[in-house]
């Protein structure tokens, strides 16, 4: 499955199970939504190798303004991805490829606490 089927996806599953999903198309473009979203949001997920700004400034951008906020980070990059993401306050490593199931319990997880 190509990565943009597997976004496409990823959207209808946890659309499915009723949360609601923003999408950004880089890291810059998600943290102008977090920043505009009066409510909110429950949980980011962020990958690590993005356009403009790496998911590691993402990340520690997030944990600065909305510390409550938590987030998982899911990567395909790197012998020890979790180590780097760990800096910068990750709650949570998904490494690549994964299952939706995974990253659903994940989330699930991270809500419950």
């Amino acid at each position: 499955m190509t990565v943009k089927k597997f976004y496409v996806h990823s959207i209808i599953f946890l659309s499915k199970k009723n949360y609601d999903v923003a999408t950004a198309s880089d890291g810059l473009d998600g943290i102008k939504l977090l920043e505009n979203e009066k409510s909110g949001f429950d949980l980011v997920i962020t990958d690590l190798v993005m356009p403009n700004i790496s998911g590691i400034a993402v990340i520690s951008i997030i944990k600065n303004k909305f510390p409550d906020t938590p987030v998982i980070a899911i990567t395909g990059w790197g012998e020890h991805p979790e180590a780097l993401a760990a800096e910068a306050n990750v709650d949570a490593v998904l490494e690549k490829p994964f299952e939706l199931s995974e990253l659903y319990t994940m989330i699930k997880d991270l809500l419950s606490t």
